[in-house]
């Protein structure tokens, strides 16, 4: 029954996109399709994770033709968590959306256009996640990247079409990469198929694997935006309507990761580049984070936040390490929710405040109590406030590097220098304490400042912040609708959640590290009787 399940969670979406698109004149049905897929492939999903959690991992063979010959779909527990945390955010940003779109008659998010490449964006997701070959890989970022060049200019503005031919180029170049290594990969091997990749690359010259296994990372590092790939993310993200922001931020960033962390565990476990991924990692963070401090605008200071947390993700899968893994699937989870439940508040406070920049809001506190709350509480998660699952996160990932650096040898088993550990260590000590730092001012100027101080009001907590170049200076209060607040409301529950489940959830993605961690578990699942 498992394997029958799998390709419904592409599956669906796609068909759904169909009547959706079929239903571009009647709105309420075209919404109703929309949350009714995303809910069915949530329950699809988790069904999948529990399954796979104990009967172990479930492949599927489109149109019954063995690997590598056909298209093959693997799920184990990694794309499990992925596809059950991915499908919750979509639901929940979805409702987000329709609350906004009856409240303004969607003139932001246009039901005909919104809805189909919605779901057409999720099936992309979900593809990229389950994809067993190369090449089924690309088709999902392909399919995701088309949607979201339609998400990223809705409503066709200056601002957003500028933003938008920014992540065109930056994603074609990603693909281009990504595509001349997938040709490289196939000349040199024969096949495309991840497991029997696994065995293959092995054979190839230590030379071509470095080539190859750069080209990879290049693109999937360009996705995932690690610096100095990250240069286009600030700029893109924050024009764009707070439910396609709050999708982008959260969750397409993560594919990128995801692809990362099968490139090293699987396809190239033996050719290591450990020690450049942790470098890498250390500057992700700290360049991310300095470039939120001078952020007025917090639609901007979320996006470096969000590049400089990707750092802590790539540090973690540097570390080869199985603890390193676990805490790094931990806090993938914990970004995807809690950086999604910051975009979603941030859309409130547009609505409700009338700007998004510091300079310009005060009063929130009084006006809107559960507006504060609901900003705060993933604020001081993402800062890494003890007992949230930030903080969790960033021990599990501290505790993973300072094991590694602790060998006698002065570096850890992947030969990274121990002394190089212990400064990215401070480094995500640092940006911890920069990121708090960062949202508290928000939340400080924003809510806890008087309205009466607004006008000329002058603090040293203002004088190096910029507003966002181009930006609009004010933004026309707005009703918020309650479907929007009970969305947000939601999302936070579930990072909060996170905290409260902490325990079974690293023991699961612990038992997904184990699985990684010997990619010889993955080959045998996909080939049965061998590789060759």
């Amino acid at each position: 029954m498992t394997a029958t399940l799998v390709p419904l969670v592409v599956l669906l979406p796609l068909l759904g996109a169909a009547v959706a698109l079929i239903l571009g004149r009647r709105r309420r049905a075209q919404m109703a399709v929309g949350v009714a897929v995303l809910a069915a492939v949530t329950v699809i999903a988790a069904v999948l994770l529990v399954q796979v959690d104990a009967t172990g991992p479930a492949v599927v063979y489109i149109g019954a033709w063995d690997a590598p010959w056909g298209i093959t779909l693997v799920v184990d527990r990694l794309a499990a968590i992925m596809l059950v945390i991915s499908a919750i955010m979509l639901l929940v940003v979805l409702v987000y959306s329709v609350g906004q779109g009856i409240a303004d008659q969607h003139r932001e998010t246009p039901v005909s256009i919104f809805h189909p490449t919605y779901l057409i964006l999720a099936a992309g997701v979900f593809n990229a996640f389950i994809a067993g070959d190369l090449f089924n890989l690309y088709v999902g970022f392909e399919i995701l990247l088309g949607a979201s060049y339609v998400l990223l200019t809705l409503g066709g503005t200056g601002e957003r079409i500028r933003s938008g031919v920014t992540y065109i180029i930056t994603s074609l170049v990603s693909s281009l990469f990504f595509l001349s290594a997938i040709a490289l990969i196939y000349g040199a091997t024969g096949t495309a198929n991840i497991a029997q990749l696994s065995v293959r690359l092995a054979e190839l010259p230590q030379d071509v694997q470095l080539i190859l296994h750069l080209l990879l990372l290049i693109a999937f590092g360009i996705k995932a935006a690690v610096f100095p790939l990250s240069f286009w993310l600030p700029d893109s993200y924050p024009t764009a309507p707070a439910p396609v922001t709050a999708v982008f931020a959260g969750l397409l960033t993560k594919v990128g990761v995801y692809a990362i962390i099968r490139t090293e565990t699987v396809l190239f476990p033996e050719n290591d580049l450990s020690t450049l991924l942790i470098v890498i990692g250390g500057l992700t963070m700290l360049i991310g984070i300095l470039g939120a401090l001078t952020q007025a605008d917090i639609k901007r200071l979320l996006s470096f936040t969000l590049v400089s947390h990707i750092g802590y993700m790539i540090f973690g899968i540097g570390l080869s390490s199985i603890i390193g893994l676990t805490a790094t699937i931990y806090y993938v989870v914990h970004h995807i929710t809690v950086q999604t439940a910051l975009f979603l508040t941030t859309g409130l406070i547009e609505r409700f405040g009338g700007a998004t920049s510091i300079n310009r809001l005060a009063g929130l506190l009084k006006a809107s109590p559960l507006l504060a709350i609901l900003f705060f509480i993933p604020a001081m998660n993402l800062g890494g406030i003890p007992p949230f699952s930030g903080f969790l996160g960033k021990v599990g990932l501290f505790v993973a590097g300072a094991q590694g650096a602790g060998a006698e040898a002065g570096a850890d088993a992947a030969g990274t220098p121990s002394w190089l550990i212990w400064v990215v260590i401070a480094a995500g000590a640092a940006t911890s304490l920069i990121t708090l730092y960062a949202l508290t001012r928000f939340w400080n100027m924003a809510f806890w400042r008087r309205r009466d101080e607004l006008e000329g009001y002058e603090s040293v907590l203002l004088g190096s912040v910029l507003e966002a170049p181009e930006g609009a200076t004010v933004t026309a209060t707005r009703t918020t609708p309650v479907l929007m607040v009970v969305a947000t409301a939601t999302l936070v529950v579930v990072t909060v959640c996170l905290t409260v489940f902490a325990g079974p959830l690293f023991e699961y993605a612990g038992r997904a590290a184990e699985g990684l961690s010997d990619p010889s578990i993955y080959v045998s699942i996909v080939f049965p009787g061998g590789t060759r």
